[in-house]
């Protein structure tokens, strides 16, 4: 019988990816960084149905964790843990769907590709304010300290892939590489067992730009003293 995993990314685009028995068969994206709630679930049944298998099929679920915006990043989290609970896991356990960096999943793209780095690289995607997510790796893909956001020059002076490879070519130069540009979510589903484990909550690694504020603004209009 076979075993199948649904891969769900929100932290630049919606992606969606299924693999059975560890090979990728399904990958569907929208370029739609604003949307993720209208567009995820039909994507995810659309892909359910393009292989003829109903959602309650899926085994298991590996989602994306960013580092991303609040809001895509949540989309998708609360969507993978949904879909876990509800149809896959063991008998008698609770599901939860298997959390991995996004930017690990591209690094591994780039490892397997035809122009996989010969030493270390970087994998970077928008952060937006003229800033970039990035992670460093090693030649077989293993990823070489925390997730970071910083300015394009601040980046190591490596090869350089990802979604956000090309965004800043006047900073980056020569350091702008072949490889990936978007995540492949099907990869991201027939690897779930080689990408490590990231936890299950969302690498935001800033602040949100809505906040609650701290204190409360009176309402009251305060009285204005007159001189005579």
């Amino acid at each position: 019988m076979s075993e199948w995993v649904l891969g769900i990314d929100t932290s630049t685009d919606v992606c969606i990816g299924l693999a059975r028995d560890g090979e990728p068969v399904a990958a569907l994206r929208i370029d739609d960084r604003r949307a993720h709630a209208e567009h995820l679930q039909a994507l995810i049944d659309q892909a359910c149905a393009d292989q003829g298998i109903p959602l309650t099929d899926v085994d298991r679920v590996v989602v994306g964790l960013g580092p991303g915006p609040f809001t895509g990043l949540r989309v998708g989290i609360v969507t993978a843990r949904t879909i876990a609970a509800l149809g896959g896991g063991f008998p008698g356990t609770i599901a939860v769907p298997k959390g991995v960096c996004s930017l690990d999943v591209v690094a591994r793209q780039a490892v397997l590709g035809s122009d996989a780095p010969a030493g270390e690289f970087v994998v970077a995607s928008d952060a937006r304010r003229r800033e970039l997510y990035w992670a460093r790796y090693s030649s077989t893909g293993e990823r070489i300290g925390e997730p970071q956001v910083g300015r394009p020059d601040t980046l190591p002076d490596l090869p350089l892939v990802g979604p956000g490879a090309d965004l800043y070519a006047e900073v980056l130069g020569s350091r702008v590489a072949p490889g990936p540009r978007a995540l492949d979510a099907g990869v991201l589903a027939a690897s779930i067992d080689v990408l490590a484990d990231a936890g299950i909550e969302p690498l935001y690694l800033r602040k949100p730009d809505a906040t609650v504020p701290s204190t409360r603004k009176s309402t009251l209009v305060t009285p204005r003293l007159s001189r005579r």
